[in-house]
């Protein structure tokens, strides 16, 4: 069995697309949330991600603040800008679908949530400390998680119960034996200096995990993130991977 997860498309169409069609056929979609947010797409990107295969999609923070549903005084000036266009640029079919997510499921004894198991919608995991807190929140033996747009895996040792990390690298493909939580990296809008959209192949009865990334038109993107005068650091930063 093959599935397909990703996390933080951000209304990247251009780079949603490119994941699909690397992926090839799945048996099923995880996503782990903030469809919108920062992109030109939002509306597009929501109804191709409503029909992928077996999905089960969650609930993200832009989508949350897309829907009125986080005060947007906490995000920074150029986010409240992109959630404001957002919830404009939104059908009510889109809306609707956001409406629908959960923050957290388990699937096929994996938790899924977009920021962490204890705070699904808002907790960033970025250090073992942070992480080693969280394997307290969930008692699957993995836990997928997005919203920080970086590829990274915490580990809990069996014996020690010490946390491990590591940056995952594409195209490198490993196995998840100790208890793990792990981040497939963003597919819209990539931290980790790697501009390439970032995906991941799960294969559930192996516990093998594929990272890929792959290359799309990022200037399509820019052009139609400055025709909707959304902010232009939102373009720039496409083409870095910050």
């Amino acid at each position: 069995m093959r599935i397909l997860v990703i996390s933080d498309i951000h209304a990247n169409l251009n780079a949603l697309e490119a994941v699909l069609s690397a992926a090839g056929k799945v048996d099923a979609v995880w996503c782990l949330g903030d469809l919108v947010g920062y992109g030109p797409d939002p509306n597009e990107c929501i109804d191709i991600i409503r029909s992928q295969p077996n999905l089960v999609c969650l609930l993200g923070n832009h989508d949350a603040a897309a829907l009125g549903q986080i005060d947007l005084e906490a995000f920074n000036r150029e986010a409240r800008l992109s959630a404001r266009w957002m919830r404009s640029a939104l059908t009510s079919d889109s809306i609707l679908f956001l409406q629908s997510l959960p923050e957290k499921q388990v699937v096929d004894n994996v938790t899924l949530a977009h920021g962490s198991p204890r705070n699904p919608v808002w907790e960033y995991l970025l250090d073992t400390y942070t992480a080693a807190a969280n394997f307290n929140y969930f008692d699957t033996r993995f836990c997928f998680v997005g919203h920080t747009h970086l590829p990274i895996a915490y580990t809990e040792v069996e014996d020690t119960k010490d946390i491990e990390w590591k940056i995952i690298q594409s195209e490198d493909p490993f196995y998840l034996t100790y208890r793990t939580i792990i981040n497939p990296g963003s597919v819209g809008q990539p931290r980790d200096h790697d501009p390439r959209a970032a995906f991941a192949i799960f294969h559930p009865e192996t516990t093998l995990w594929e990272p890929h990334r792959v290359p799309y038109d990022i200037a399509a993107v820019q052009q139609r993130i400055k025709q909707n005068g959304l902010p232009p650091r939102h373009a720039i930063r496409l083409a870095e991977g910050y």
